[in-house]
């Protein structure tokens, strides 16, 4: 467990608002694992976010704890326990990292299902905060913290050394892995992936659990060996910041002449932007219908043999289409 550093102005009330947090991912049955119930009540948001941006008209506005008015540092508190996602890095108006929403991150670490002894690499070290809940799990020497942004990195680990955390917090391409650090028996990713980096699963120990997000989703795949691994998504929509570094951007689907009524459906945009550049969008459409608009967890990735794709029900179904790949017929992956 964090000892907080100094003296924090903010502890008593900052306190309080993180009861109210708990509170409400348990009323939203988002807590079951009281480890993780304990590791959310104990570790302050507040001091990952001294400073952030939520959307506003036109573009965000700027919450800071430095605020000369004592009304906005309020709102800048409130914000910080509230249950949404937190913009942490903004250039040039484009938003490079973020505090993603709490009770999406309480999904994620439950279907990460951690045990005591295991070593995690999170892919995206944002503030720091999905970092320091893992050393409240599992102490700081089994966690390792990968992003791209030296910016990014430095202000994590300032974060987390400010709240009492040591994990290991790296600079570089998230989607290489760490092989510095490997092997690992968890992977989570905390940004949007177009597919499975394979340089991941040959870091992993057998058994080793990933869970990233992929499309508007989030997978959830158990390693079999370096090559191969495959599993389902969650049942929970999810949107991240995309990834940057070394793997090539998903295609942006076409939409035109596609019903608005679909359009305006998440789990049809999930499946669209989950087949980009593999299955044509009507095809992708008519999929959609005649599967009955079927859920998220009807969905799932296969890595093997050097391949990988998703695919609905079935692996081996005859509903499959290439992740990170030239385009596949829909009948076969």
């Amino acid at each position: 467990m964090g000892v907080v550093r100094g003296q924090d102005p903010f502890a008593e009330d900052a306190a309080e608002a993180r009861r109210g947090l708990v509170a409400a991912l348990d009323a939203e049955g988002a807590l079951p694992d009281p480890a993780w119930r304990a590791a959310f009540a104990d570790v302050p948001r507040h001091l990952f976010v001294p400073v952030y941006h939520v959307g506003a008209f036109g573009g965000y506005e700027r919450l800071s704890r430095d605020d000369p008015d004592p009304v906005d540092r309020l709102r800048w508190l409130d914000g910080a326990y509230e249950d949404r996602p937190l913009g942490t890095l903004l250039r040039d108006d484009d938003l490079l990292s973020s505090a993603s929403q709490p009770s999406l991150m309480a999904d994620m670490l439950h279907a990460l299902d951690v045990r005591d002894g295991d070593t995690v690499l999170e892919i995206g070290a944002g503030s720091g905060y999905n970092a320091a809940l893992l050393c409240h799990r599992l102490g700081d020497s089994r966690v390792t913290t990968v992003d791209l942004d030296t910016d990014i990195t430095d202000a994590a680990r300032a974060h987390l050394h400010e709240a009492g955390y040591h994990p290991a917090v790296v600079t570089g391409d998230g989607a290489l892995g760490c092989p510095g650090r490997a092997p690992f028996d968890r992977i989570i990713a905390t940004c949007a992936m177009p597919s499975v980096p394979v340089a991941w699963l040959g870091q992993c120990r057998p058994d080793a659990i990933v869970v990233t997000p992929l499309s508007t989703g989030i997978v959830r795949l158990r390693v079999e060996d370096a090559g191969h691994a495959e599993g389902r998504f969650l049942h929970t929509s999810a949107y991240f910041v995309p990834v940057r570094g070394g793997l090539p951007a998903a295609p942006e689907p076409r939409t035109g002449g596609l019903p608005r009524r679909a359009l305006d459906s998440d789990l049809f945009r999930f499946l669209l932007t989950l087949a980009s550049g593999s299955l044509d969008p009507y095809e992708a459409y008519a999929l959609w219908r005649r599967e009955g608009r079927p859920d998220r967890e009807r969905y799932g990735v296969t890595v093997r043999g050097g391949r990988q794709w998703a695919w609905l029900d079935d692996p081996e179904g005859p509903y499959s289409w290439a992740l990170g790949g030239p385009a596949r017929s829909a009948a076969g992956a």
